[in-house]
């Protein structure tokens, strides 16, 4: 069988100008990256190639397992089916990060004949905005050091620094730190430590600011420490956000690509959704909604998840409304979290079918609560039974949504437009109401429960008192009226990973809160996850390298 990227070669490639055109991108708005790759200079698109708002199609998914889900995947499909069926369609992706590509999930273009591509450059260093991104928040850093350095004007009290660097790796020596040894040249001696580039407020920042000002004055409110009196010293205190919007000049335009099919993708912004809000940018997302019928995006990992901070921040944000939903479940998937064994995954079990759908149950019932139809998508393989497809067909009828057998790793869009079609009529059925899950004016500790007993389905919501008084601080502040970013493990609706299904009850455990006023939520770091991961016993970097012909193998 042909790996992802065997299948990407073969495949080929249409200049990116023409992807542009057929956008309704003109030719003096594209910035190219060699022949398939380009920035998109939105201020170059006349206001004549705009059109009233497309419909836009979120794609979230059940809770991942290592049985795979396809999410990426079924959006590319999707997005060339909608085309394939007469309907102008853009996809908007986030952009792979290096620390899982290197690590244990792989890229994020897609798979099978339903990819992004170039899948290689997109899946490293792609257009260069993650080592912009990186580069300033780093700055950020390297500037706050400084300064106190230099006398420490801003009175900075270097007890409560709460700004951290960055690097787009897996690298768990990093986690915690004690930096600036060797010396007064060297600084001041302190514990400190790395965040992934993908949980970077600058990433935040990046994927949800609407224009070039708005990413300067979001900067500017970057909170990096506070002083003795507790006063919050920003990054415009310390005259980095005019530096930091420069290093982001470029990183802020969106990257177009293409797909498999020849349809025009942007791929731009690629926050976690465990650690971070899971989206890719808002002026992507507003551009791509002002020249197609209709945009498909996607939200990380499950609904849980991408989808609520899709709903919860993005979509509060920046005024967007979805027309429809689609879920992304895999019969392997549900078996999974029925107790099946991924080595017995093969085999048939309705049985075990009808138990692990109480994890998709969950999600359609989360789903509904933001008030947007959704179908179910059951991305196919080739070991799925005609009797457990039929199985997730009755369960997911009983609750009011269609579940459809897509085929489009095989078959590219033509293989999923009985999907296309059923998101059109949802989309163009007009019968979304979308809302939040809460409301601004809500407490913080409140928002947070709310996500947790609702969505979670958690008995409680567990925090020491010195969370709660920092979260009323964040409140006495003026920052109370901010959504919640709730980081936590991907692989369950409870802070326990290993807890699988739709387990009820649980106790949600606070770690540690943060302000990120720029991108403007509150971080509630649950459980045990991490916002710098380590790579596994065996990362995919060992298998990834060059063949005899000098191609790049071992990307998936």
């Amino acid at each position: 069988m042909q790996t992802d990227i065997e299948i990407a070669r073969l495949t080929p490639l249409q200049p990116i100008a023409a992807i542009a055109a057929k956008a309704g991108i003109p030719e003096n708005a594209i910035e190219p990256y060699g022949r398939h790759k380009a920035k998109i200079d939105l201020a170059a698109l006349p206001l004549s190639a705009m059109r009233a708002p497309g419909h836009l199609v979120l794609v979230t998914a059940i809770s991942p397992t290592p049985a795979g889900e396809g999410k990426t995947t079924t959006s590319v499909g999707l997005a060339d089916a909608l085309n394939l069926t007469g309907r102008q369609t853009m996809l908007c992706l986030r952009e792979p990060s290096l620390g899982p590509c290197f690590g244990q999930k792989g890229g994020a273009t897609g798979g099978g004949r339903a990819q992004v591509v170039p899948m290689e450059d997109i899946n490293l260093h792609f257009t260069g905005d993650f080592h912009a991104i990186t580069t300033a928040h780093n700055l950020l850093a390297a500037m706050l050091d400084n300064h106190i350095h230099w006398g420490n004007a801003l009175g900075v009290d270097v007890r409560r620094i709460v700004w951290r660097r960055a690097l787009d790796m897996n690298d768990r020596a990093l986690r915690q730190i004690v930096q600036s040894l060797g010396g007064t040249g060297n600084g001041y001696p302190r514990e400190s430590g790395f965040d992934i580039t993908v949980a970077s407020e600058v990433m935040a920042i990046l994927c949800l600011a609407s224009d070039a000002a708005d990413l300067r004055a979001r900067l500017g409110r970057i909170i990096v420490g506070y002083t003795r009196q507790r006063q919050p010293i920003t990054a415009h205190d310390l005259k980095a956000d005019g530096a930091m919007a420069v290093l982001l000049a470029d990183a802020i335009k969106p990257n177009l690509v293409q797909t498999l099919g020849g349809n025009p993708a942007f791929i731009h912004g690629g926050p976690f959704a465990n650690i971070a809000h899971g989206c890719n940018s808002v002026i992507a997302t507003r551009a791509a909604l002002g020249l197609a019928d209709y945009v498909v995006t996607e939200a990380g990992f499950g609904a849980d998840l991408g989808a609520e901070k899709f709903f919860d921040i993005k979509c509060r944000q920046a005024g967007l409304a979805p027309a429809a939903v689609v879920i992304v479940a895999t019969i392997r998937a549900l078996k999974m979290n029925g107790g099946v064994a991924k080595a017995d995954l093969g085999r048939e079990d309705v049985d075990a079918v009808n138990r692990g759908a109480v994890n998709l149950i969950r999600h359609i019932e989360n789903v509904r609560q933001f008030g947007v139809p959704a179908v179910v998508a059951v991305n196919h393989f080739a070991t799925d039974s005609a009797a457990e497809f039929d199985a997730v067909q009755a369960i997911t009828a009983a609750h009011g949504v269609q579940a459809i057998a897509c085929r489009h790793w095989a078959e590219g869009g033509a293989g999923a437009t009985a999907l296309a079609n059923a998101v059109a009529a949802l989309a163009e059925g007009g019968s979304a109401q979308f809302a939040p899950l809460y409301d601004d004016d809500l407490p913080l500790l409140d928002k947070i429960r709310t996500v947790a007993t609702r969505l979670y389905r958690a008995g409680s919501v567990a925090a020491e008192p010195a969370i709660i008084a920092q979260l009323a601080a964040f409140e006495a502040a003026g920052f109370g009226h901010l959504p919640v970013c709730i980081a936590k493990t991907q692989y369950s609706f409870s802070t326990d990973p290993a807890l699988l299904g739709a387990p009820t009850g649980h106790t949600v455990h606070i770690r540690e809160v943060r302000l990120a006023a720029g991108a403007g939520f509150v971080v509630a770091v649950c459980g045990e996850i991490m916002t710098m991961p380590g790579l596994p016993r065996v990362p995919a970097a060992e298998a990834i390298g060059f063949d005899a012909d000098g191609r790049i193998e071992g990307l998936f």
